[in-house]
């Protein structure tokens, strides 16, 4: 049985749910190989034009699961030090992996995100919690590094340096007021509605054009690492007039003029 759901309520959009709310949603092998499967299943529908993970019960993802994560379906047959990169890097690629499909995913953070939870909210493109929600980078005080599963590139870029830093070296707690202080949430909501609140962000999202807004995705991710002001203008510029061959600003235009919204292709 799967430790990760994949549900699609309504036309366009999936929701991406773990499914081990007796352990907080906390990460065994078995649960990293199902949300791969279930990022390959999302990224591959075409139908699919918005995406929400979150966890069920009362815990988005508790981290690593510290009572046993399990064997690892990727490094049977290797001695230490291989094996351990191995699972390493196949746990790792979570964070990329939700980058890397083109759908937009919405984090909807319905309880606490601790450590490679908190790394799986800081890849989505969108962070919405409950108010209840705590946080923690959290590594660091099991001795190993703070820094996991991409965490020490992905909260810089959204909270700055200073504090990211702060936050990975002392693993300390935060809740989501302070969390949306500081820009990492976009939006707190009471306790029960986190998914609810990402499924009406997610229904705006599917009221724009599909191929810009999966390019929107693209390109702000892009951009985090453009070397320079120009280079990130210049992918831009390219990106805008692909978009513009899709013909949708034309219909954009057309429906603006007869005031309805507009019917975009697929």
């Amino acid at each position: 049985m799967s430790m990760v759901r994949v549900e699609r309520p309504e036309a366009g959009i999936a929701v991406v749910t773990l499914d081990r709310p007796e352990r907080l949603n906390a990460l065994s092998f078995e649960l990293v190989d199902d949300l791969h499967a279930a990022l390959d299943e999302v990224g591959a529908d075409n139908s699919v034009r918005v995406a929400v993970l979150t966890g069920a019960g009362r815990g988005f993802c508790s981290g690593l699961d510290l009572r046993g994560i399990g064997p690892s379906s990727v490094s049977a047959g290797l001695r230490p030090p291989a094996g351990g990169m191995r699972s390493q890097a196949h746990i790792a690629d979570l964070g990329p992996h939700l980058r890397r499909i083109p759908q937009p995913v919405i984090a909807a953070i319905n309880g606490p995100a601790f450590g490679g939870g908190l790394a799986l909210a800081c890849a989505c493109d969108l962070r919405i919690a409950v108010r209840s929600a705590r946080l923690s980078v959290q590594a660091v005080k099991l001795g190993v590094s703070g820094c996991e599963m991409g965490v020490s590139y992905t909260l810089p870029r959204l909270i700055g340096g200073s504090r990211a830093h702060e936050l990975m070296i002392t693993g300390r707690e935060f809740d989501a007021v302070e969390a949306e202080r500081m820009g990492l949430v976009a939006r707190v909501v009471d306790d029960g509605e986190a998914l609810d609140a990402a499924l009406e962000t997610a229904r705006t999202l599917l009221s724009y054009s599909p191929f810009g807004l999966a390019m929107t995705k693209e390109v702000m991710w892009a951009n985090l690492d453009a070397p320079s002001f120009e280079y990130a203008v210049h992918l831009e510029n390219r990106t805008q007039i692909l978009a513009g061959t899709s013909g949708d600003i034309i219909e954009a235009a057309k429906a603006f003029a007869e005031g309805r919204p507009p019917i975009w292709g697929s």
